[in-house]
């Protein structure tokens, strides 16, 4: 989920000691048997505002386990960290194309699966889709996917833009007359040109996962004419500023337009949210739990991610994140509200709309960085 804000306060550190819910999961008499009397650790690098810490909790009570929870708002600071080597952590959360690198680069080292007998939950339409990342789904397990959309506050968009105008079109971000109109109440858009580009190039009848410089300049060059409008790029802060009233539109993740949704609705500020696939076509992303090479505690890190591909506990993440989870058997335990979104969990028809995106190349990643910071500086 390919972020750079949202989720995402830096080096936010949980230690996860044993208490609460346990029951809330189930437990498995095995894995506290073969706990060692020893102090156990597995450290954890992910995404911000992604689990359950009732899930943390649990799983030290059952299994012994301490966790260091660390978070990250964008791939690549996790990224950083791993190529440099010896980052400490034993498991981490990267998205589709920076998995991709990463396994090319040799940072992870291959799962044990017969260590991860709850494998057998994961969907195997989106461990499909993860496959184009990692071949055999060799390195990774999927643990949330959703799409890259649009968050709006209806009112405040309805009123400026009249009840006439799709909202579900990027044309909404790519019009510089429109996002004229809603520069006063406040434009976010991710801070993330992984997810933004390919995104949109579907807009301009480009394929999504187009390398093609010309194609991907299409993009950039409109969203540098609409830059004016955008209050900021960043890929959490508009959680909380759609559900306050401090914007009106954002670009962002599926799960974190929900969060919003879900905050001002608990809130009851009179703030409605929506969450738009657009027409043209939209970006599917995964987010997955892979080990590095040179992790301390492998060992405790594949009882990590057996624990995390229960179906209980999966749906119970699910249910805290509104995020969809990659395991096919949470879903008779995720709460019903959530199953039945189509912002969440899309209908087969709006599957269809939606379209992964391969790692670029070497030369073509430092095009977009140049075209990105042109982007976000305005030079």
């Amino acid at each position: 989920m390919i972020r750079a804000g949202t989720r995402r306060a830096l080096l936010t550190r949980i230690l996860a000691a044993g208490a609460l819910a346990a029951l809330a999961f189930g437990t498995d008499p095995g894995a506290r048997a073969q706990a060692p009397a020893r102090e156990r650790l597995v450290n954890i690098y992910n995404w911000s505002d992604y689990i359950d810490p009732k899930v943390l909790e649990a799983f030290t009570k059952e299994t012994g386990i301490k966790v260091v929870y660390d978070t990250y708002d964008n791939n690549e600071i996790l990224e950083t960290k791993l190529l440099a080597g010896r980052s400490g952590y034993d498991v981490v959360a990267p998205s589709g194309p920076f998995l991709q690198r990463l396994i090319r680069a040799g940072v992870f080292q291959p799962l044990d699966k017969a260590k991860i007998p709850n494998l057998v939950h994961a969907w195997p339409e989106i461990a499909a889709r993860l496959a184009t990342y990692d071949p055999g789904n060799a390195f990774a397990v999927d643990y949330m996917w959703g799409t890259t959309g649009i968050g709006v506050n209806l009112a405040q968009v309805r009123e400026r833009l009249g009840a006439n105008q799709p909202l579900n079109t990027w044309s909404l971000i790519l019009n510089p007359a429109l996002m004229g109109k809603l520069k006063d109440c406040g434009v976010m858009l991710l801070d993330s040109p992984e997810d933004l580009i390919p995104s949109m190039l579907p807009f301009y009848g480009f394929k999504p996962d187009s390398k093609r410089w010309d194609d991907i300049s299409q993009v950039t060059d409109a969203l540098f004419k609409v830059r004016g409008s955008v209050r900021k790029f960043h890929s959490s802060e508009y959680i909380n500023g759609l559900a306050n009233g401090d914007l009106c539109l954002a670009v962002g993740y599926s799960g974190d337009v929900m969060q919003a949704r879900k905050r001002a609705e608990e809130a009851k500020n009179g703030v409605e949210i929506g969450y738009l696939i657009p027409r043209e076509g939209a970006l599917m992303w995964f987010d997955a739990f892979a080990i590095p090479k040179d992790a301390p505690h492998p060992t405790e890190a594949h009882v990590f991610l057996d624990y995390m591909m229960r179906p209980e506990v999966a749906a119970a993440n699910t249910n805290f994140v509104s995020y969809a989870s990659g395991n096919a058997a949470a879903r008779k335990f995720v709460k019903p509200e959530i199953l039945a979104n189509p912002g969440i969990y899309p209908d087969e028809a709006t599957m269809q709309r939606l379209s992964n995106n391969t790692a670029w190349d070497d030369r073509t990643q430092r095009f977009v960085t140049r075209s990105w910071t042109r982007v976000r500086t305005g030079r």
